[in-house]
Formats: C-alpha cells, sequence, structure tokens
C-alpha cells in the first residue's frame, strides 16, 4: 500500500513585527485585551507593496527543495491553499512555480480558508496514493494584511503573513497520511466573508468608498462553530482509528485562538505539553498556520510519532488529518 508521507517541511515569515503595543496606537484596543482573548502578542506583516503571497510562498518552497537535497524540476505537482492570490488570475500556484523554475510541474489553487492546507494536503496525497506523482509540493501561504481594515479592532489584531510548505512522496512504511476527515457548510458563509471583489460585487467606487474589500467577521458565532466542530472532527478521527489520548504524540491545530485551540485540546484528551502552539508570535496566518507549526516544532518530531492536524475556517470549512510522521526531526537542517 503507498501512503503519502511528510519528507520534509518549511516555513517563511516577512521581517516586519507588528505587536499588540504597536496596535494600541492604531485602534482602541490594549495588549491585555488582545493576549486574553486571543493569545496572539505579535504578528509578522509584509511592508514591501511590491511583495505577493507567491514571493513568501517560493522563500517557503525553495528552503524546503534545499533541505532536501532535490531542485525544482524534480517537482510534479505544486498546490497552493490560499485566500489571498496575487491576482483573481493566473493562479498563484502557476506564478510560484515560475519563479521557482519549477518547468515540469503542474499547480492549482484551493481556497478554503484557514482549512486551505488541510484541504490542500488531503488532496495531494491522493496524487501520491495513485501512483502517478512522486514529489508534490503543498504550500499554505497568505498575505492576510491586504485584506485586514486596520481601522477595525475586530479583525485587525488577530492576523499575520506567513507560508508554509510541506513535501509528499510515496512510502510503503506504515508512517504518511493515515485518515482524514473534512467537512463544509456553506451557510456560516454570512459569518466570514469578503463583501466585495467577486461576481457578486464587482470592484467599483462604492464597494472601495464602503470599506468592503476587506475580511468581515462576526466573531461571536465564528468562535462558536469553531469551538464545537473543530473539537469535534478531532476527537471523532481519533475515534475512528482507535486511538487514545496516550498515543497521540501531538496536536497541530489551526491558530485563530488559544481559546479554541485548548477546547480541541481538552475534547481530545489531550494534555498541554502535546499542544503546537505559536500563536503568539505569528497570530492567524490563515493557510499558513498548521504547515508553519509543523516547521517550529519539526525538531521535536521522531519517525511513527502521531499527529493530528485540525482547522477550522471561512465557508465554514473544517476538518482534521490523522498523519504517521515519517522522519526524525531532529536530523533535519532548519
Amino acid at each position: 500500500m503507498i501512503r503519502a508521507a511528510i519528507t520534509a517541511v518549511a516555513g517563511f515569515l516577512p521581517e516586519n513585527v507588528l505587536t499588540n503595543k504597536d496596535l494600541e496606537k492604531m485602534i482602541d484596543t490594549t495588549d491585555e485585551w488582545i493576549t486574553t482573548r486571543t493569545g496572539i502578542k505579535e504578528r509578522h506583516i509584509e511592508n514591501d507593496p511590491e511583495k505577493a503571497t507567491s514571493d513568501m510562498a517560493v522563500e517557503a518552497v525553495r528552503l524546503l527543495l534545499k533541505k532536501r537535497g532535490i531542485g525544482p524540476e524534480e517537482i510534479d505537482l505544486l498546490i497552493c491553499g490560499t485566500v489571498t492570490p496575487d491576482m483573481v488570475f493566473p493562479a498563484t500556484s502557476n506564478l510560484i512555480c515560475a519563479k521557482l523554475g519549477a518547468v515540469n510541474a503542474w499547480g492549482y489553487d484551493l481556497s478554503a480558508a484557514c482549512s486551505g492546507f488541510i484541504y490542500a494536503l488531503t488532496t495531494g496525497s491522493q496524487f501520491i496514493e495513485t501512483g502517478r506523482y512522486k514529489k508534490v509540493v503543498v504550500v499554505g501561504a497568505d498575505m492576510m494584511s491586504r485584506i485586514i481594515d486596520y481601522t477595525d479592532r475586530a479583525t485587525c489584531v488577530i492576523f499575520g503573513d506567513g507560508a508554509g510548505a510541506v513535501l509528499l512522496e510515496p512510502t510503503e512504511e506504515p508512517v504518511g497520511i493515515i485518515d482524514f476527515m473534512l467537512h463544509a457548510d456553506g451557510n456560516g458563509a454570512t459569518h466570514l466573508h469578503m463583501k466585495a471583489g467577486g461576481s457578486l460585487r464587482p470592484a467599483s467606487h462604492e464597494t472601495v468608498d464602503n470599506r468592503q474589500h476587506f475580511a468581515y467577521q462576526e466573531g461571536q458565532a465564528v468562535f462558536k462553530h469553531a469551538v464545537v466542530n473543530m473539537a469535534e472532527v478531532s476527537a471523532k478521527i481519533m475515534e475512528k482509528n482507535n486511538l487514545t489520548a496516550a498515543d497521540v504524540q501531538w496536536l497541530a491545530a489551526h491558530q485563530a485562538n488559544k481559546r479554541i485551540i485548548d477546547a480541541t485540546s481538552q475534547r481530545m484528551g489531550v494534555g498541554p505539553e502535546k499542544v503546537m502552539m505559536n500563536i503568539e508570535r505569528y497570530g492567524n496566518t490563515t493557510a499558513g498556520t498548521i504547515p508553519l507549526l509543523l516547521w517550529d516544532y519539526e525538531k521535536q518530531l521522531k519517525k511513527g510519532d502521531n499527529l493530528i492536524l485540525s482547522a477550522f475556517g471561512g465557508g465554514f470549512t473544517w476538518g482534521a488529518v490523522y498523519i504517521k510522521w515519517a522522519y526524525d526531526g531532529s536530523k533535519s537542517g532548519k
């Protein structure tokens, strides 16, 4: 049986850091208010107007290829999970491949908001499992600062910019992506969406003047659905695969809100020592959060470790992935 195994992971974050103290000077908020409600202390923001999501992704994939010791021409397929594409078209994945020199790869973008990476990861795994491809790169990248209204304290304190990438390769060992459960409910769109910029409300003077090209979120409604659905799907995938809390080495949960992550780990029965966390330093990078977690914690991962990846995002979209880690992360270069 062929499975898709993650054989390398890498990430990229812009140099500029926006702290809670900085936000205190911009809007009516405090460091204590932000930290208590979200767990976030700072986030990375790309200040160069000439840079876009593809540029962050390129840096992450370049590091990924360097760590694995392969060239861009060896990539068969590149899938990019993002809701902040460089342009409506062409696909950001196409731009990433062009900038990398991945001349033998094709690819596409996948839009599932904060669940974008796990949607893309499980999709990419299918191309490996069928035997069609040998090297599939999955990217989660979002430059959220470009669609955030920095006069809206309900959203601007939450999001940051960043990109992460993993390489999927085939294995016949009992490791890799073992199982996944994905869900979607479009009825949740009213609570978290961008009001204009699509075919429903194309850009116009009116939409720009009304500030409708920014992310809109009804925080309480999103929080309620996220807590319930992310926790439940994480517990269900454990139950489906006969995993106890003792069997799980790590929970890699989408970094949207520390209270949501805590609720998920508690529902799973997993202690805080097994919960990957970097929300305090990066904020919510949307599709970038989970691969950035894997990158940050790679040195602590051992071959055979059981990981649960879990996410919830706008759409609504949510899901969980059960992975057996495929290599000793302590031996991997940063």
